[in-house]
């Protein structure tokens, strides 16, 4: 990895404003990670900002985070509704291709993520509605955790994009059990490099905290990662079995996922680790966390 955190050393927890540089509050790209694909950048727009850029050899989708803004690229304009945060609803997002002219405009000002991978092919530029993004709710009990599946394989077409929401409601662990996908094994395991950015729910005047663990998966694959993350953190996962993310009691945890690798089929294929993988099986016999969903996809209007 070529960053460390300045702060910590860490070559793998980014604690928030590390890497923020001019409009960008958090910025990861293949060459400060040290790896080949995976991007991501949190942008801050005040009212009335606007920010252009070139998505040169990537695909990017531009993902509101709290407010809405326009998008324009390729010809096309896209009003994005946006959110007020992420612990209040799903959102409405633009898919941006490669070698295109882009730009990001909002009126009330806002906070948006643009997830990024480095691909080959060039796809149109869309809109993805609010309504369309599957709300699956994954695990059982204190495992119980939200995932908005809103560009996942075989929901919305990329090259090697890969990217979900997963909000965990306070005291509850997800990415549990561990698992990894950092090896090409073709209908069993995608070699995935990953992104995890958090953002923790207030409570009772408190910012909250969480915790992220990543483990060492084996031979030249030694990431080992104990870290508490807070707002605007990000641990970047070249390889490892990570997880679980906890959630402290009273906060829940939020965290985007930006994933994108190698391989020639976009796909999300994970392994368990063997110590831990006996948790699924007690899934069925305990109920979801009534929390649970936090929020549902809107219906979609005509």
């Amino acid at each position: 990895m070529t960053f460390p955190d300045p702060r910590t050393g860490d070559r793998h927890h980014l604690r928030a404003g590390s890497t923020a540089d001019g409009p960008y509050a958090l910025h990861i790209d293949p060459e400060r990670a040290g790896w080949d694909h995976s991007a991501l950048r949190i942008l801050q727009l005040p009212p009335g900002g606007g920010h252009s850029f070139a998505t040169g050899d990537s695909e990017w989708i531009v993902l509101p985070l709290g407010g809405g803004c326009t998008v324009r690229a390729d010809g096309e304009t896209f009003e994005l509704h946006g959110r007020a945060d992420v612990f209040s609803g799903v959102t409405d997002f633009a898919y941006l291709p490669r070698d295109a002219e882009a730009e990001i405009v909002s009126a009330a000002g806002g906070r948006f993520a643009l997830t990024g991978a480095r691909c080959d092919r060039r796809l149109p530029a869309r809109y993805g509605p609010a309504s369309g993004v599957p709300v699956e709710l994954r695990g059982a009990g204190t495992c119980s955790r939200q995932v908005n599946n809103f560009a996942a394989a075989g929901v919305f077409e990329a090259d090697r994009l890969i990217a979900v929401e997963v909000l965990t409601p306070g005291g509850n662990w997800s990415s549990y059990p561990p698992h990894k996908h950092d090896e090409c094994r073709p209908g069993v395991e995608s070699e995935l490099e990953e992104i995890y950015y958090f953002e923790i729910a207030p409570a009772h005047g408190t910012e909250g905290l969480g915790y992220q663990r990543v483990t060492p998966s084996g031979p030249g694959k030694d990431t080992d990662v104990l870290a508490e993350v807070r707002t605007g953190d990000a641990v970047v996962i070249p390889d490892g079995w990570h997880g679980p993310s906890m959630a402290a009691p009273g906060h829940a945890m939020y965290y985007l996922n930006v994933m994108a690798g190698p391989g020639a089929e976009r796909a999300w294929l994970i392994c368990d680790h063997p110590d831990h993988t006996w948790i699924r099986g007690t899934w069925p016999e305990q109920p979801v966390d009534p929390r649970l969903p936090l929020y549902e996809a809107p219906e979609e209007t005509r």
